[in-house]
């Protein structure tokens, strides 16, 4: 398993006529920080990924992190929240937890699977004490961007598959 996170370096185009790789990020309840990152990776390397997002359980898409993709021109609104149980037949070349809860209860993958860990801050455990809606937006806004940054350094920030 790779601990790779350089959340800020430009990533590598793909060759000519080069396969799309598959990439699910994974989450504990697959509702804000692994959608943004599949969300992100739909938008800004389709060309690279075929990208997908689950959790160990499934709790729900966020309302927050919606409204804060939507701020940043991607719509993850169509998305909906799911187990990984629910894709059981999808051959992955990487697998991205986004959470330390995820990357120490990742469900077993073949080994052509390569893992990566990519933590990200848990907006909605962050904005729980907020005193307001703009300050809990801030902690999605800031994670958003951080999330952002790592796709954008895909695939340079993964292992050769």
């Amino acid at each position: 398993m790779s601990d790779r996170n350089n959340h800020g370096e430009q990533g590598d185009r793909p060759q000519p006529g080069a396969p799309r790789r598959t990439i699910l990020f994974l989450c504990t309840g697959n509702s804000c920080r692994s959608q943004m990152a599949e969300g992100f990776t739909r938008a800004l390397r389709g060309d690279l990924f075929e990208a997908y997002s689950a959790g160990i359980e499934a709790h729900g898409l966020n309302a927050r992190a919606v409204r804060v993709m939507a701020e940043a021109g991607v719509d993850i609104s169509g998305q909906r929240s799911k187990a990984v149980a629910d894709l059981p037949d999808i051959p992955f070349d990487y697998v991205v937890t986004v959470c330390g809860h995820a990357a120490e209860n990742c469900p077993w993958f073949p080994a052509r699977t390569a893992r990566v860990h990519a933590g990200f801050d848990d907006p909605p455990l962050l904005a729980r004490d907020a005193p307001d809606e703009e300050t809990a937006m801030a902690h999605y806004r800031r994670v958003r961007d951080e999330i952002r940054a790592f796709v954008l350094a895909l695939p340079g920030n993964l292992p050769e598959a």
